[in-house]
Parts: C-alpha cells; sequence; structure tokens
C-alpha cells in the first residue's frame, strides 16, 4: 500500500495495458531466473514496523502526516489511517549481529519518533490492535488523505459491490459492516524479509508456511477490538475481512486477496507469482515505461515495476517479493507477525519463526505428504484463534496419520533444537540466543502478549468500569513495552 501515484481517473484501456504488462513481467522474471547465480549472495534481514499513534489518554490521534513533515526521516512512512506510521529498517546480513542491530534501530527509531508526536500531546508505540480503539475511529475522517488509499477503497469497493462484513466470535463478537478500508488500518504488524537463493526458495517457503502456525501461536498480541475479546490474534480475520472484496454470489466464487495461499509450492517463486497475476484483478493499473527484455539483453536487471506493484495488492500472509537492488534477488515477505509487545519480543518471534523454518526446511518435501495443505491452513487459523492452547494437525513420529498436539506442546520440543539451525544459516549465537530464551519462558509461563491483555484487563475490571480498565491496561503495556521488557515477565 506504499505506492505514491498522482492519479485515479483510470480507464479500463489502461487495465488491459497494465495486464499486458504483467505477462511480459512474468516472462521476464522467468528468464531471469533461469539465468545462473541469480539472486545468489549473503543472507539479508530486513523489517517494516507499524505504530499507533495515541494522545495523552491513549486514545488515536491523526497526526501522522505531521510527524512524517516534520522528521523527513525517508525510513518513515504513511500508513492508510491518520494514527499509524511504518517504519522501515535497514537490510543487515545475517551474519553481522542482524537481531541486535534491528534492536538499536528500532528503539532508536521509536525514541526518536516519540520525542517529535510530543510537540502535539502524543506518543507512538507497537501494538496489533489498540485496546482502546472505537468503532468512531474509524471511517472517511481517519484515512490518510493520498490518492492510493481513496482508489483501494473505491476500487475494492466496486468490485465486492457492497460494504465490507466484518464478523469475528470469540469470548465476546462483533458484527459490523464498513463502506471503506479503516478497518485494515486498525491492524498493525512487524514485517519480516528475508532474502532467500532462488534454488532454496520453494523449500524455504513450504517450511515458513508449515511452521507459520506455531510463531503465530507463540506472538499473539492482539486480542481485542473494541473493547470486545475476540481471537488472540485477532489482526487475522480482521485483515481478511475488512478488505474482502469478493462478491457474495457462490456461483461466482473468487479468492480472497487475503489468504494463506492456495496450495504447497511445487517449483519456485514463479509459480506464486504467476498466482497473483491470474487470479486477482490489478486495482491500481500504473504502468512504466520500461521493456525488460531489452534491459536484459543489455544485461541489466530490469524493475518489473507492474508485476511488485500487483504483488503489493495480493496479501498472502508470506508473500514472494523480487526486488531489483543488488543485481536483483528473491525475498519472503513474513506478514504474519503482530507489532509488539515489545522490541526484544518482536526479534525473538523472528528468531523463533525463521528457526523453526530452517529446522524443517531440508525435510519439509518428506512431510508434505502427511500434511495436506489445507490442514496447514486450518493451523494458522487455530493459532490465531487460541494461541499457545490451540490444538494443530502435526505430522506424527509414531503413526500413519497426522495427530492433534497443542501449539505449546510441539513448540516445547522443537524449541531446543533450533539454536544450531540458526548458526548453520549464518546468524550469531550470541544474537540469538537470549531471543531464543526469551521465547522458552514465555512458553513456560504460557503469557503471550494476548494472553497477558486478556489477564490484566481482567484482573483490573474486577475494581472498575471495562471502558477504565481498557485505559488502565493499555497504560501498562506502553510503558513495559517503551522500556523493552519481554512479555514473559510482565506483572
Amino acid at each position: 500500500m506504499g505506492l505514491s501515484i498522482d492519479r485515479t481517473d483510470y480507464t479500463e484501456d489502461d487495465y488491459t495495458r497494465f495486464r499486458d504488462r504483467l505477462g511480459t513481467n512474468l516472462k521476464s522474471l522467468e528468464k531471469l531466473l533461469e539465468q545462473p547465480g541469480f539472486g545468489e549472495g549473503p543472507i539479508t534481514m530486513g523489517a517494516e514496523l507499524e505504530l499507533y499513534i495515541v494522545d495523552k489518554e491513549g486514545r488515536p490521534l491523526l497526526i501522522n502526516q505531521k510527524i512524517q513533515k516534520a522528521l523527513n526521516d525517508p525510513q518513515l512512512t504513511l500508513e492508510l489511517n491518520r494514527y499509524n506510521l511504518e517504519y522501515n529498517f535497514s537490510p543487515v546480513r545475517i551474519s553481522e549481529n542482524c537481531f541486535g542491530a534491528t534492536a538499536r534501530e528500532a528503539l532508536a527509531a521509536l525514541e526518536k519518533i516519540n520525542k517529535c508526536a510530543d510537540k502535539w500531546g502524543g506518543s507512538v508505540f507497537p501494538i496489533g490492535i489498540l485496546p482502546t480503539l472505537l468503532p468512531g475511529d474509524l471511517g472517511p475522517h481517519v484515512m490518510t488523505d493520498l490518492p492510493r488509499y481513496h482508489m483501494l477503497t473505491d476500487e475494492l469497493r466496486a468490485i465486492r459491490r457492497e460494504q465490507f462484513a466484518i464478523s469475528i466470535h470469540g469470548l465476546d463478537s462483533i458484527d459490523v459492516k464498513m463502506e471503506d478500508l479503516t478497518l485494515e488500518g486498525a491492524n498493525t504488524s512487524f514485517q519480516i524479509h528475508l532474502r532467500v537463493p532462488p534454488s532454496e526458495f520453494a523449500d524455504m517457503y513450504n517450511a515458513i508456511q508449515l511452521v507459520t502456525p506455531l510463531a503465530l501461536a507463540a506472538s499473539a498480541n492482539s486480542p481485542l477490538l473494541f473493547g470486545k475479546r475476540l481471537w488472540h490474534e485477532t489482526r487475522v480475520p480482521l485483515f481478511k475481512q475488512s478488505i474482502d472484496c469478493r462478491p457474495p454470489d457462490p456461483s461466482h466464487p473468487r479468492p480472497a486477496r487475503v489468504n494463506y495461499g492456495h496450495g504447497w509450492l511445487r517449483r519456485g517463486a514463479l509459480e506464486l507469482f504467476s498466482e497473483a497475476v491470474r487470479l486477482y484483478r490489478p486495482v491500481i493499473p500504473l504502468c512504466g515505461e520500461e521493456d525488460p527484455f531489452s534491459v536484459l539483453r543489455a544485461g541489466g536487471v530490469p524493475s518489473l515495476q507492474e508485476l511488485r506493484l500487483h504483488l503489493g495488492s495480493v496479501w498472502l500472509w508470506n508473500r514472494p517479493v523480487y526486488d531489483p537492488v543488488d543485481g536483483g534477488h528473491l525475498r519472503i515477505e513474513m506478514r504474519t507477525l503482530p507489532a509488539g509487545p515489545s522490541v526484544t519480543d518482536m526479534l525473538a518471534n523472528t528468531a523463533l519463526l525463521i528457526g523453526l523454518a530452517r529446522l524443517l526446511q531440508n525435510s519439509v518435501k518428506e512431510m508434505l505428504p502427511a500434511l495436506p495443505f489445507e490442514y496447514c491452513a486450518r493451523n494458522f487459523y487455530r493459532a490465531a484463534e487460541h494461541g499457545l492452547a490451540a490444538e494443530l494437525i502435526w505430522p506424527s513420529t509414531t503413526q500413519s496419520e497426522p495427530e492433534f498436539r497443542t501449539a505449546a506442546n510441539i513448540l516445547g520440543d522443537l524449541l531446543p533444537l533450533i539454536p544450531e539451525q540458526l548458526a548453520s544459516m549464518g546468524f550469531v549465537r550470541t544474537d540469538f540466543e537470549p531471543l531464543l530464551q526469551v521465547i522458552s519462558e514465555r512458553i513456560d509461563n504460557r503469557q503471550t502478549g494476548a494472553q497477558w491483555q486478556l489477564d490484566k484487563l481482567a484482573a483490573l475490571s474486577k475494581d472498575m468500569p471495562h471502558k477504565e480498565a481498557l485505559q488502565q491496561m493499555q497504560v501498562q503495556y506502553q510503558k513495559n513495552c517503551l522500556q523493552n521488557i519481554p512479555v514473559s515477565t510482565w506483572l
């Protein structure tokens, strides 16, 4: 959603030309991927962190453009809603203490942004969904006034032909309808980018898909929306439903633009790019002038602008990324992890997710026949709903069919095996071992960010009204978060 555009008046001819350009881009990418050595190079890790801006009472504060203008920092970008910002981290080689480097950059960025926000009586912090958010904090008046957001709203609603409907049921329930995308902006995440050689892409991607439910269960941090107790990671159903542009007519089925995928990857990254092009209508048909084949013939690396733009409007939870930088390369963008509870927690979640994937990468081909993709997708939603207590379908090592095990139980078996795997990739032991200890304590205590919020809210609600308890809980959360205290130790 981060592209800057200066027009919204596209014609059907523009869409036709854009589709043609997408086809050319796909053929060019296929040629690139056939080149010996393409995409090889040091493994790097990058990240994006989405933030909430709040006032002194912990309520959303609509000043993202003021902060961005005042700081003039190219790494700080606007988000869909006026009370959100995104910070884009510098990519770091994994062999260069990438976790520590990212942590230092994150803490410095939070300090800088908070110092600026204080001029308007505001502050920022990472949390999956703001507990004090109310229905009145959504709607056209809170949308960042940029053409791309207005166009996304108009195009996705035109495809759907009616309001966006949100229905989520947990301990409490919500059922609401929206005319725009601002409920999507209620979600904030910590998105990880991992550079992957094309030759390893399929196995690593499948492994990430397989273990994401485990990492999500351990990192859940979004249990509340409008004060209602919903899923442990309410971002998952909210994101899918808030921009679900599928017409309700069952005789014309279409895949959701937010989904967990359509099956295991069988050959390589090109399959994912092709699916995105063939299954989803473009929403912003902005064409460039580059001829990618001419660039290839000249020995260059094409930008493939149209393909990259289109992939930015198809929100796979684990998404392929083509980047022409550094001779061209592929990345996997892992979009499932929530923002917060602390910088240390977010990096611990990252180490867990990458370590689990590496652990299963080499054996994933043998594991996939024992776990149909439908089961994996089901695991993802179960983990989002129930956190560490989620009953997941997992390949059995002692019988001939999958078995149900809790996420916490599976993680207890796999966590001790992760250090060797991260070290074998090139991560530095002194950089990641303290983070894995954070995960171990969280599993032992059964205290994720989501569980802490639910427990703290229940305790406070015994002595004060629900609204006041939400505010007090959020105040304590923000204090612990900005002191960078791991959530497993929060009282």
